[in-house]
């Protein structure tokens, strides 16, 4: 971490950002070294957490330089799925408004507050601390509904999805209809709190209260806080629950989002509608291709274009289990779209995991799809359970493709195996 509080982005441009999942990442070590050891090591929390006090600050003075809450720029993780290279000027006249900066954001403060109340049962400083993060997500929560004080926002009311869009140098503004997992981003941002956990806080809850009363549209907006959830929990999310079902209805139809090896980036809907954006001479598409890029759009690996990523898939089931959490078993939807079978939130999750899981498994003749066409990898005794794991994987088949090298990434897939069967 630079002494500014800044993160290396990647070895060829220290300068740049990814998505800001490190307060996401300590909690989970948190919370599993809590299941492993059974106790709670939260040295190790707040010694993380004073170090992303920095690099959030750097966040909210650098990417928001307008202070409207509203953060874009970076190799945020969608990099080459959009109508344009997001990593050089716009080649049109005009402002790009990314629906996904702002989102990892959003959940960034909701990491950041659960970090806070876990500190604030030993240490009632912290209650201030979670207090400035609930502002930070709420403010946010109105940015993403009235950009720049515009009223403009990212949920589109005709498709009942997250959009990015253009504003123009004239003040036109066009909805960039590509449905992507960009669009699913703000699903992201949700965090479900037992009642229990407040008990040690009356300061933060007072706070709370006055959000509630005065500022109730601001609230409303991303919050569930005085309506008590399952097991009694209070829920804080971008997505109240009409928003977050009609998204996953898209996530969940085969025609669009759903695979039978997970969730693919694009919706296949483009493969035989691409999305076509066209002014002053300029012209872009973007169409569903399952694997390996079918241009040289950014470089040749356009990857994002239809294949499955597997951290985006994780955090899509870690968020429908926090959903589940709070609205419990009663809450049901459709799963796959038009089977008619109804499932609830962790049962959806779940079969998303045996989804994921199917790219690895042998299949009913003995064949793995992450080896697809390779005959070494699939029947020769010295390599057929020597399990590589690649960079993404084919939306319709499961092949894996891209690097080979992405190990780092495997225990994800083998937590989601454990977690599956406990």
């Amino acid at each position: 971490m630079h002494p500014n509080g800044q993160l290396p982005a990647y070895e060829w441009n220290f300068s740049d950002v990814n998505p800001p999942v490190h307060a996401w990442a300590a909690l989970r070590l948190y919370e599993a070294g809590q299941r492993q050891n059974g106790g709670d090591d939260r040295k190790f929390l707040e010694t993380v957490f004073t170090k992303l006090l920095l690099n959030f600050t750097w966040w909210v003075n650098r990417k928001d330089p307008r202070g409207m809450n509203v953060f874009q720029g970076g190799f945020l993780g969608m990099d080459n799925i959009g109508v344009f290279d997001r990593s050089a000027p716009l080649p049109v006249g005009g402002t790009l408004v990314q629906s996904d900066g702002t989102s990892w954001m959003a959940m960034y403060s909701l990491n950041m507050l659960r970090i806070a109340i876990e500190l604030a049962q030993e240490d009632e400083a912290y209650q201030d601390i979670a207090t400035k993060f609930f502002e930070h997500f709420l403010m946010i929560g109105g940015a993403m509904t009235n950009l720049g004080g515009e009223g403009l926002g990212l949920w589109d009311d005709r498709d009942n999805f997250f959009y990015d869009w253009l504003i123009m140098s004239n003040g036109e503004k066009t909805p960039l209809r590509v449905r992507s997992l960009v669009g699913f981003i703000p699903v992201f941002a949700v965090e479900v709190i037992d009642a229990a956990l407040l008990k040690k806080m009356p300061l933060f809850v007072k706070r709370l209260d006055w959000y509630l009363h005065y500022r109730p549209k601001l609230a409303a907006l991303v919050s569930r806080w005085n309506t008590p959830g399952a097991d009694d929990t209070r829920l804080l999310a971008m997505t109240r629950a009409f928003r977050a079902s009609k998204l996953l209805e898209r996530v969940l139809d085969e025609n669009e989002f759903l695979s039978g090896y997970g969730v693919r980036a694009l919706s296949r809907y483009h493969r035989d509608h691409p999305y076509v954006f066209e002014t002053d001479g300029f012209r872009s598409e973007v169409k569903y291709v399952p694997g390996e890029s079918d241009s040289d759009l950014f470089g040749g690996n356009s990857n994002w274009r239809g294949p499955i990523w597997m951290p985006l898939n994780y955090l899509i089931v870690e968020s429908l289990r926090k959903f589940d959490k709070f609205f419990g078993e009663d809450f049901k939807l459709e799963c796959p779209m038009g089977s008619g079978q109804m499932f609830s939130l962790r049962q959806i999750a779940d079969e998303l995991r045996n989804r994921l899981s199917n790219i690895f498994r042998r299949d009913g003749k003995g064949r793995r799809p992450v080896f697809g066409g390779y005959e070494k990898l699939q029947t020769d005794p010295h390599f057929k359970d020597h399990i590589l794991f690649y960079e993404y994987f084919d939306g319709d088949n499961g092949r894996g493709a891209g690097a080979s090298h992405q190990t780092g990434w495997s225990g994800l897939i083998a937590n989601m195996i454990t977690e599956l069967h406990e």
